[in-house]
């Protein structure tokens, strides 16, 4: 139960960061491209240093031998998810009739099939679990951010501007979150914290605290820059939120328990799974001219209802059962 609450005071503090944004939007407080500077400091400067940091501290041949089928476990988990993701959007969109209607069941999909699992996946191991659960999860996400970008560019991106998969898969190795990650774990294992200045492990590690801030304050200027009433009246949008918070978890989390899958390894996977919908449903609609209301929506209500849902599974699936 102690836990429980540490993850609902987790929750109530990363909801209290996305209001402080929305009201940085709403009241003009920053810029309107604010949103893309923070997005690049997460992108270029935050995530790199919690990777760099994490994997140089805490991975060695011993740690990294103990934990490498997380790798396997976490992209099996994820590409389940987007088999999954196939016939679940087709009963909100039974039939397209135009090409709008094609895109918003691709954003579906992204929506059913990846979570917000990094920057509030971070966010939450971090705060609640410490930086020894973070380098799990870290493994346990290494493929996932592949796949989720290799897919994700490839039904998100409007067909005009669509890239080859093997442009999408390029971008993914190419990103700064995987390149800064494989990097960390090289020289994690090369044992070279020795050989490291302490003034550099102190600047990583304050900038590794800024990640999960930044990320729920971008959050929050993302869904400020959409008339709320409008991201409030798309049905389905309550639907596949309940899907995405709720349904899937519940038909996941007792498969891995009968499978007799380690409690750590339970509450990575409960992470992924019961993360509210990415930005990504956003983030990369916007940067290629697609349509990112049904993905502001998303982001919206998924992430406030989050706050009750996730602390909630957590106490069914690792408290209880």
């Amino acid at each position: 139960m102690e836990v429980f609450f540490l993850t609902l005071q987790q929750m109530l503090m990363m909801f209290s960061l996305i209001m402080i944004g929305f009201f940085l939007r709403k009241k003009e407080i920053l810029p309107k491209n604010s949103d893309s500077t923070m997005a690049k400091l997460e992108m270029w400067v935050f995530v790199p240093a919690l990777s760099l940091f994490t994997q140089i501290t805490k991975c060695n041949v011993e740690s990294f031998k103990e934990n490498i089928g997380l790798i396997a476990a976490g992209l099996l988990i994820a590409c389940v998810t987007v088999l999954l993701s196939y016939p679940i959007s087709r009963l909100f969109f039974p039939k397209t009739h135009n090409d709008a209607e094609a895109y918003s069941k691709n954003v579906f999909k992204y929506a059913l099939a990846f979570s917000n699992y990094g920057f509030m996946g971070n966010f939450i191991i971090l705060g609640v679990f410490g930086s020894d659960m973070y380098f799990k999860y870290s493994l346990f996400g290494f493929l996932i951010g592949i796949l989720c970008t290799v897919w994700g560019l490839s039904i998100l991106i409007p067909k005009q501007h669509n890239l080859s998969v093997w442009k999408n898969l390029l971008k993914s190795f190419t990103s700064p979150a995987v390149i800064f990650l494989v990097s960390g774990i090289i020289l994690g294992l090369l044992n070279a914290k020795q050989y490291i200045p302490d003034f550099i492990l102190t600047a990583l590690e304050s900038a590794s605290s800024c990640q999960g801030p930044v990320a729920m304050v971008l959050a929050g200027f993302v869904i400020g820059s959409y008339d709320l009433k409008e991201l409030f009246r798309n049905k389905r949008v309550y639907f596949v939120t309940l899907i995405r918070l709720i349904l899937i978890p519940a038909l996941f989390m007792p498969v891995l328990k009968l499978l007799n899958v380690p409690d750590d390894w339970l509450v990575l996977a409960l992470i992924f799974l019961s993360t509210p919908i990415g930005l990504n449903t956003i983030v990369y609609p916007a940067a290629y001219g697609g349509e990112t209301k049904t993905g502001a929506s998303m982001v919206m209500i998924s992430h406030t209802l989050s706050v009750i849902t996730i602390p909630l599974m957590y106490l069914l699936f690792i408290e209880l059962l």
